[in-house]
């Protein structure tokens, strides 16, 4: 009893909730027993749900939740596959492979992830440091990799650097050359999708002293990535930008995320030309409560748009099998990284799912320092204690583990024994809208 007379009521409050969290979030059995407010749909009360679920037992929803679409009325809600007759199903017992190369060329190092999937770029500052410790575990854990975002590199995650992408964004905040050296790849941010044109945004009460400190700014003072690289107006000068990172680092891989405009396929062969390894295509509708609606909606192209586009227009270049195509913006089950893949991507960038599995719910208050009630979105040094690192590890791991057990059900019913084999197969998919 002495012990709690101590501690203030905002303590006591974080050590209930954490001691909610552990109980775990899978206990609604029905989305009709959700919070109402729960949800839009995009994220309906039943896909945020059914992550909960996954992320608790590691294992797909057998209750009745819907988790393999939303309720948007268009993108990947409105595709499905077509499944051939059981005769044509692989036996239950078929080893699936759900590997891909990250490196199609001939130069940098030869690296491949275990599942088809990485963790998009979450800045320090935009998330908490406990947010950013559990998804580098769950990807050394996964034999994957999970982005810095533009906000610099932590020392606390350098002990799992191997598993790191770095990213260098316009504003170039915390990019230092040991960090570049630190990274198997190194991720170009020249557009987001869900901002294009606008850059990133980091306001003032989320820049504390150590966030500051990181990103080498002032602090309480609110951060603005400009649009673009002011350094970088052609295919030539996106070629330099490529060969600082190589002087620097000859051993990483090359990543360009670019947001997807109209010309969004010359903008990839070019990122190609210059050496990328990677083509990073952002579409809309991803980024966090941060990102401002109007820009979501209506300035980037659909990413199910967006993917074949890029395909067909590389595979007409004769450079398709020399270029790895990752997709994000919008991708939130097992099933939307199996259609983006057969559009034509060969993986999927995830990164509002990772933050679901933790605990969001999609209340937007990501721009506030202590606006997200889970802890998630916040450089307060309080409220980041409701999300513990070990436990968000294991929810992300979790997540991941019962997206595998979809994606390989479903490629044996495809007569599939690789995920690479689905690649560019839209013959696999119809329209249901």
């Amino acid at each position: 009893m002495a012990d709690i007379a101590h501690k203030t009521d905002e303590q006591l409050i974080v050590e209930k909730h954490i001691a909610n969290l552990h109980n775990g979030f899978a206990h609604w059995p029905r989305a009709e027993e959700a919070p109402p407010a729960l949800g839009d749909s995009r994220w309906t009360q039943d896909l945020i749900l059914a992550t909960w679920l996954m992320a608790e037992t590691g294992k797909p929803p057998e209750n009745g939740l819907e988790y393999k679409i939303g309720a948007s009325g268009g993108g990947f809600d409105v595709l499905d596959f077509n499944i051939p007759t059981e005769d044509k199903w692989l036996p239950a017992d078929t080893e699936i492979d759900l590997s891909i190369p990250l490196n199609r060329r001939d130069d940098g190092a030869q690296l491949n992830i275990n599942i088809p999937m990485y963790g998009g770029g979450m800045s320090y500052g935009s998330i908490s440091e406990h947010v950013m410790q559990a998804r580098a575990r769950a990807a050394q854990h996964l034999g994957t990799f999970t982005s810095t975002g533009e906000g610099g590199y932590p020392p606390s995650l350098v002990l799992y650097k191997d598993h790191i992408i770095t990213q260098v964004a316009t504003g170039m905040f915390g990019v230092r050359e040991e960090t570049i050296q630190y990274a198997p790849i190194v991720e170009f941010k020249y557009a987001q999708g869900a901002k294009p044109g606008l850059g990133g945004h980091l306001l003032g009460d989320k820049a504390t002293d150590v966030v500051a400190a990181m990103r080498e700014s002032v602090p309480w003072v609110s951060l603005f990535s400009p649009f673009p690289f002011h350094s970088v107006y052609s295919v030539e000068d996106h070629r330099k930008h490529v060969d600082w990172i190589r002087t620097t680092n000859p051993r990483a891989l090359v990543s360009v995320k670019v947001s997807t405009p109209t010309d969004v396929d010359m903008v990839a062969v070019g990122s190609y030309f210059a050496g990328a390894h990677i083509v990073h295509l952002d579409g809309s509708y991803g980024g966090t409560g941060a990102a401002p609606e109007i820009a979501k909606k209506n300035i980037a192209m659909p990413i199910e748009f967006a993917i074949p586009k890029v395909h067909k227009y590389l595979v007409s270049e004769n450079v398709r099998e020399e270029v790895t195509l990752m997709a994000s913006g919008g991708v939130r089950t097992a099933y939307d990284v199996a259609k983006a893949i057969a559009l034509g991507a060969d993986g999927c960038v995830m990164g509002t799912a990772e933050l679901i599995a933790i605990g969001c719910t999609r209340c937007s208050n990501c721009e506030r320092g202590r606006g997200c009630p889970f802890g998630l979105t916040t450089t307060d040094p309080l409220l980041q204690q409701l999300m513990p690192a070990d436990w968000g590890q294991q929810r992300i791991v979790n997540m991941y583990n019962a997206y595998a057990i979809q994606l390989r059900e479903l490629l044996r019913k495809l007569g599939l024994r690789s995920i690479r084999e689905l690649r560019g197969r839209r013959d696999l998919l119809k329209y249901v809208g």
